[in-house]
C-alpha cells in the first residue's frame, strides 16, 4: 500500500505538516494547476502542484481546505517556480487540519515523483491480482475436490481475515465459516447467481469483527462468488441425478422388477436398510417439494429417498429411523401439505406393498368428509385393507378384468382415455368440472366418455354400487400392475 510516508522517504522529501495523516494510501497521483481540481478528483489522490495560480494566503488556504474536504490523499508543493518556498498560509492551514503536505524542490521534476509512485501501485495492483488468484485456484480446488460448501465458506473466511457465510433465496442458512455466526448490519452481501437462473440463488455475507473490508479483501469476494455459484450448481446437479436414481428405483421397486437383494442394494445408498417404510404427501408440484422434503428429512436426522410418483410425493425411510406416522407429521408441517400418509416399517423386499399402503391409506382418508387424521396410516384404510390382503393376484386380475376389460380392450375406441377419465371423474367425486380441467379436455367430450364407459361395462355410475366396483376395479389394477 502507497502513502505519502512512502513516497517522501524513498524520494527524501520533507514532509511539512499532517504527519498523523500521512499513512493513509494513496490511490493515484494528480498534477494540477487549477485553483480548484476537485471536480475531477474523486479522493485519495496525491496532488503535485506550483502553486501558479494561488498568489496569496486567501486563495492558499481555500485551496488546502477543499483538498482536505475531498479526502485526498496529501499535496506536493513545488518551490522554485513561482514560490521561492512554501508560503506560510499553505503551511499553516495544512498544520491546522492535519493535512499531509511535502515541498517538492526544483531540481525534483514532478515526472520522477509519478514514474515512482505508478510503479510501485502497478506492483502492489499485480501483486493483489497474483494473490486474489492464488486465492482463487484454491477455492477452485476445495470445489473439484468435492470438499463441500462449508470447506468453501472456511477457506474464504481465513483469506479475508473475517467471518462469511452463505445464505439461500429465502435466507437460510447454507454454511458458515464459524458456528452461530450473526452478520452484523454493515455485512457486504453479494448475490449469488447461475447462469441458469434469472435471479439470485444464494447470497454470500462477509464482515470483519475489526475494521472494514478493504479493496483487496472485496475482490476476494467478488471472485469467491463465481465459486459459489459453481459449488452451488455441482450440489444441485447431484441432488437431481440423486432424485433421478431415486425415481428409477421406486419406479423398479413398485412395479415389482427388482428381487428383494438387488432391491436392498439399490436402497442402501439412501440410508434404507433391510427395514422400510413408506411416507406418501400430495403436493400441486411433487417435483418441485422433493428439495424440500428432502430438507425437512434431513433436519430430523433422517437420510431418505425422496420422489415423485402418481402425482404424489414419496419418501422411503429406513424402518429404525422413527415412528413412520411421526416422521410424516413433521415433513408435512414443513412442507404444508394438505394431507400425508405412512405404512408400516416392513422389510425392505415388501416395498411395494409398502408404497400402496401409504398411497390407499392417503386416498381413504381423503374420503373422510372431514374426519382425516393429520397422517393417515394402515388403521385408515377401510375397503382398502381388502384389496391389500388379497394374497392372491391372479384373483385380483379376475376382478378387475371383469370390470375394467370391456373398456381396456377396446383400443380402437380409446380405451385408455376412457379408463382415464373414469378414474379422474370418480376421484372428483363426480365433479364434471373439476375433472374435466384435471383431465384436461371439455365438459361435453368427458360426459361422452362417461356415457361410452356405461354402455360398454353396462352399469350406471349415478349407482353407488357401480360407482364402488369402478373404484375397487381401478385401486385393484395399480396393486397387479
Amino acid at each position: 500500500m502507497l502513502t505519502v510516508r512512502d513516497v517522501c522517504a524513498e524520494l527524501d522529501l520533507r514532509l511539512v505538516a499532517g504527519d498523523e495523516a500521512a499513512s493513509a494510501p494513496v490511490r493515484w497521483v494528480h498534477i494540477t494547476e487549477l485553483p480548484d481540481p476537485t471536480p475531477w478528483l474523486s479522493g485519495g489522490e496525491l496532488l503535485l502542484t506550483t502553486g501558479i495560480q494561488l498568489p496569496d494566503a486567501r486563495e492558499q488556504r481555500a485551496f488546502v481546505r477543499r483538498l482536505a474536504e475531498h479526502r485526498l490523499a496529501g499535496l506536493g508543493f513545488a518551490t522554485g517556480f513561482d514560490h521561492a518556498e512554501l508560503p506560510a498560509a499553505l503551511v499553516d492551514e495544512a498544520e491546522k487540519l492535519g493535512f499531509p503536505l511535502f515541498e517538492v524542490p526544483y531540481e525534483l521534476p514532478f515526472i520522477a515523483i509519478t514514474e515512482k509512485a505508478f510503479a510501485r501501485l502497478v506492483n502492489e495492483q499485480y501483486e493483489t491480482l497474483q494473490r486474489g488468484t492464488a486465492i482463487h485456484k484454491r477455492l477452485e480446488r476445495i470445489v473439484l475436490e468435492e470438499r463441500g460448501l462449508e470447506e468453501v465458506v472456511r477457506a474464504l473466511a481465513g483469506a479475508i481475515g473475517g467471518m462469511a457465510l452463505v445464505l439461500d433465496a429465502r435466507d437460510e442458512l447454507l454454511a458458515e465459516s464459524d458456528p452461530g455466526l450473526e452478520p452484523p448490519a454493515g455485512a457486504l452481501r453479494l448475490p449469488v447467481a447461475t447462469r441458469s437462473a434469472s435471479t439470485p440463488q444464494a447470497s454470500l455475507v462477509a464482515w470483519r469483527e475489526a475494521g472494514a473490508l478493504g479493496d483487496f479483501e472485496r475482490l476476494i469476494l467478488q471472485q469467491a462468488v463465481t465459486v459459489v455459484a459453481l459449488e452451488l450448481m455441482r450440489r444441485r446437479v447431484m441432488s437431481e441425478t440423486e432424485r433421478r436414481l431415486a425415481g428409477d428405483v421406486l419406479a423398479e421397486a413398485i412395479g415389482g422388477r427388482l428381487d428383494p437383494a438387488e432391491l436392498e442394494t439399490r436402497l442402501r445408498p439412501f440410508g434404507v436398510g433391510a427395514q422400510a417404510a413408506v411416507l406418501v404427501f400430495a403436493a400441486d408440484d411433487p417435483g418441485a417439494a422433493a428439495p424440500a422434503l428432502e430438507r425437512a428429512l434431513a433436519d430430523a436426522g433422517v437420510r431418505a429417498l425422496v420422489a415423485p410418483r402418481d402425482r404424489l410425493l414419496c419418501a422411503v425411510v429406513d424402518g429404525g429411523a422413527g415412528a413412520p406416522e411421526e416422521l410424516a407429521a413433521h415433513a408435512r408441517a414443513a412442507l404444508g401439505a394438505p394431507r400425508a400418509a405412512a405404512s408400516r416399517a416392513a422389510p425392505a423386499a415388501a416395498l411395494r406393498r409398502s408404497f400402496h399402503e401409504a398411497r390407499c391409506a392417503l386416498e381413504a382418508a381423503a374420503l373422510a368428509n372431514g374426519h382425516a387424521p393429520e397422517v393417515a396410516t394402515w388403521r385408515d384404510l377401510g375397503a382398502f385393507q381388502l384389496l391389500l390382503s388379497l394374497q392372491d393376484d391372479e384373483a385380483l386380475r379376475l376382478y378387475c378384468d371383469s370390470v375394467l376389460g370391456p373398456l381396456e380392450e377396446r383400443q380402437g375406441e380409446y380405451g385408455e382415455e376412457l379408463v382415464r377419465s373414469l378414474e379422474v371423474f370418480i376421484e372428483s367425486n363426480g365433479h364434471w368440472e373439476r375433472a374435466a380441467r384435471e383431465l384436461p379436455c371439455h365438459r361435453h367430450t368427458l360426459r361422452y366418455r362417461i356415457k361410452r364407459v356405461e354402455e360398454l361395462t353396462g352399469r350406471d355410475l349415478s349407482r353407488a354400487r357401480d360407482r364402488i366396483e369402478f373404484w375397487l376395479a381401478l385401486r385393484g389394477r395399480e396393486l397387479i400392475s
